[in-house]
């Protein structure tokens, strides 16, 4: 008895902790397939079709479990909650980028990526944030990158 007492505390918690983030923040699309919206219900008519799992968003308002997005373009949108991840993506943005194996220009080129290409953004410091697609990482310039920073 006690485990399902503590099991939905916790959910509790969890929820709670959740209602409390503040907006704006980072988001990325959890699904392969996501609708957004022209207001915060599912009555309002489909604006657009995310096909980009991973996509990074920005959270700009908070309506019961909907949420106001705006995309890498600047298009916003409304979304379900439950389409989101605070998985933390970027995107390239601009031209085609350097992968670095260090946080500094002069470092080791690891590799290159082009407009539009999605990644895992870990830390960043600096103006480098590390930056990994698919099992490869490394760092790029802050400045190349949208998703990154205070949102």
């Amino acid at each position: 008895m006690g485990m399902g007492v503590l099991s939905l505390l916790a959910g509790h918690d969890a929820a709670r902790a959740q209602a409390e983030v503040k907006t704006p923040y980072w988001a990325s699309i959890q699904k392969d397939e996501a609708f957004a919206r022209a207001g915060p219900m599912a009555t309002y008519q489909i604006e657009w079709v995310f096909r980009r799992k991973h996509l990074p968003v920005k959270v700009i308002k908070r309506y019961g479990v909907w949420r106001q997005i705006v995309d890498p373009s600047g298009w916003s949108g409304w979304m379900h909650a439950n389409m989101l991840s605070r998985k933390r993506t970027a995107i390239v943005t601009g031209l085609v980028i350097a992968i670095r194996a260090e946080p500094q220009d002069a470092a080791r080129l690891m590799w290159r990526a082009e407009p539009g290409v999605v990644g895992e953004l870990g830390d960043c410091e600096k103006g480098w944030c590390e930056f990994a697609v698919d099992k490869r990482a490394g760092w790029v310039r802050q400045d190349q990158i949208w998703g990154a920073g205070e949102p």
